[in-house]
């Protein structure tokens, strides 16, 4: 029986430490996600190229024939105009909440012409722009969301060395702009 009491207080012991280690630990996991990373380097609406090659890679991104770039949103100031000019094999962007929640996806092959112009709203904000119909976006595709704070992932396909240029061009062109 003291043998089984002393295994049951070993394990209580050892659990109680983990638990404590894990509790310490949670604060320097949480400052170090994309949201505090991108946070650290550029204000909202500026757009940061995600670049894996020099260890500022805030996201991962799996496939070494993406380039990526991202910026944060702020919906409680207004709509968020995203547009790229110019043209790569292929682009998609997501829309993420500030806890790395997809909220919206889209394509090249899904989008109005294949162009990036997107305007994020909430729907109060959409309807008041319907009502007053006082700005032209032109073709811009609205995307609904009642998610305030966000982050946009831009992500082009660079098929071979070659279109370095032309995707860097692509990303480097990404506006995300407060309207």
């Amino acid at each position: 029986m003291g043998r089984f009491l002393r295994a049951i207080l070993v394990g209580l012991v050892g659990a109680g430490i983990v638990h404590v280690l894990v509790l310490l630990l949670i604060p320097h996991l949480t400052e170090t996600d994309v949201w505090a990373r991108l946070e650290a380097r550029a204000p909202f609406y500026e757009v940061v190229r995600i670049d894996p090659a020099s260890g500022a890679n805030m996201l991962h991104l799996p496939d070494p024939l993406f380039e990526a770039a991202a910026c944060r949103i702020d919906l409680s100031e207004g709509i968020v105009h995203l547009q790229a000019e110019g043209d790569v094999p292929y682009w998609s962007m997501s829309i993420y909440d500030r806890t790395g929640q997809n909220i919206f996806s889209i394509n090249d092959r899904t989008s109005s012409e294949g162009q990036l112009d997107f305007l994020v709203a909430t729907s109060a904000q959409l309807t008041e722009l319907r009502n007053s119909q006082a700005a032209d976006f032109g073709t811009a595709v609205f995307v609904e969301t009642e998610v305030q704070e966000g982050i946009v992932v831009v992500r082009a396909f660079m098929p071979d060395p070659t279109f370095e240029p032309t995707v860097s061009r692509y990303l480097a062109g990404l506006d995300c702009r407060l309207r």
